[in-house]
């Protein structure tokens, strides 16, 4: 993750020997060390190389170091024993190798779980809880996986082949298939060896020192330039990050004004505002904004409309069409960009884009005007010109509760797009609120 919304919405082991004393039992033999181990509190704006990241089953992320965790992109640092009490119970390690969140929705009794491995031990937990017949050794969940890992990460069917996790030791990545509970190790020389690593918004990530690396999950492609600064990223740090001292800065949601809003077949929801967009239904991860070419890297910069159509999304810039397959991650049809004019039959450039479900009729505001093209047809052309009883449109969506449209801060919904065009009661507008996006009332 990275990044922002218009200014920015987020700007975001080891192994004991038998012979060796415990943490806990140096601890014990000091009371004066364990009381002020316990006042140490570590601070991640300093660079800190994290042990673990893992997000729980209500999309909380835990970064942790030692026997210390951070919750969340921001705040101070606690005792892992606070929230996992089990580990210190256990292990007095206070220490974590690698952890991850389960997906599993096949297995239900294990989907969402937080996995942390310790040595050759596991621990599954959920709602902070430790689940009963836990720790257990290492091979009896995840046979041919190594003891003492580096990190590990979740990789969901579609984004992997199937569901998956990934974990590291060293140079060495263990690619362990759910279903099967078989393993491939793979070797991709071109990432850090990761002492943790974290899914977040579909994205992968490998940690080492206070860096991180983007890294695709099957291939380990890294594209980009990497590695980033951690701090200006996941973190709220002075000096760091897009925003004033590393802190988001937060548009007033009287500010906001939305270029495009749409959902494709796979249910993911965006809005897109200038060169940014944001992920609206990914509830648990929060609402991020990040520049439109992360996803989209075709596009020479804002969107006018955007509409999705049998596993496509339409993407409009100027008068120029760009089509995307609808994948785990976007791909730019062969042959695109075209011209509006030769795609669609539009003269000019439009402002908003709709396209209802099931339906192949998709109407594009223009002005004050409504143009409907049949998606169907060929040669595509305007089969329909109706003016529309409000101006100013800047993005329209139409979902399961009928039509929306929004002017600057503002929306007016409507039931259908008929009833947009031709309806002759006036339609009281709405506010834009911070639970809609991530701005301020």
């Amino acid at each position: 993750m990275k990044l922002l919304f218009l200014t920015l919405w987020l700007c975001l082991a080891l192994g004991f020997t038998s012979a060796a004393p415990s943490h806990h039992d140096r601890m014990m033999a000091d009371p004066a060390q364990e009381e002020t181990h316990h006042a140490a509190k570590l601070n991640r704006c300093d660079g800190v190389e994290f042990d673990a990241i893992a997000p729980d089953e209500k999309g909380n992320t835990f970064f942790f170091k030692g026997d210390h965790l951070w919750k969340g992109f921001h705040g101070p640092a606690q005792l892992s024993n606070e929230t996992f009490k089990e580990l210190d119970d256990y292990h007095h390690l206070g220490h974590v190798d690698a952890a991850f969140r389960m997906h599993n929705k096949e297995n239900p009794e294990d989907h969402d779980h937080i996995y942390f491995f310790l040595d050759a031990k596991v621990f599954s937990y959920y709602n902070q809880t430790l689940e009963e017949g836990y720790p257990k050794d290492i091979q009896e969940d995840f046979p041919g996986v190594p003891r003492d890992l580096d990190a590990a990460v979740e990789c969901p069917q579609g984004e992997c082949i199937t569901d998956s996790v990934l974990f590291f030791k060293g140079d060495t990545v263990y690619s362990y298939d759910i279903p099967t509970k078989s393993i491939k190790q793979k070797v991709w020389p071109h990432l850090p060896n990761c002492t943790s690593a974290f899914r977040w918004l579909e994205h992968y990530y490998c940690f080492r020192g206070n860096e991180f690396t983007r890294f695709h999950p099957v291939t380990g492609a890294v594209e980009g330039d990497y590695p980033k600064d951690a701090r200006a990223y996941f973190m709220r740090c002075p000096n760091f990050g897009h925003g004033h001292g590393g802190r988001s800065m937060v548009p007033k949601c009287s500010e906001i004004s939305l270029n495009a809003i749409t959902t494709d077949s796979a249910g993911r929801s965006y809005a897109f505002r200038g060169s940014y967009y944001m992920r609206l239904d990914t509830h648990r991860d929060g609402k991020h904004a990040f520049p439109i070419t992360r996803s989209w890297k075709d596009i020479p910069g804002a969107v006018d409309a955007v509409f999705n159509h049998n596993d496509r999304m339409y993407m409009i810039a100027g008068d120029q069409v760009y089509i995307y397959k609808s994948d785990a991650h976007y791909t730019l049809i062969e042959g695109y960009p075209k011209p509006l004019k030769e795609e669609m039959g539009i003269d000019g450039t439009v402002n908003a884009a709709l396209l209802c479900a099931d339906e192949n009729i998709v109407h594009f505001i223009q002005g004050n005007k409504m143009l409907d093209v049949d998606l169907s047809a060929t040669p595509r052309t305007v089969k329909s010109d109706s003016p529309l009883p409000i101006g100013g449109i800047t993005a329209a969506v139409c979902g399961p509760e009928g039509v929306r449209v929004f002017v600057g801060s503002e929306y007016y919904d409507y039931k259908t797009p008929r009833l947009l065009a031709f309806s002759r009661i006036r339609v009281q507008p709405q506010k834009i609120t911070s639970g809609m996006f991530n701005c301020e009332d």
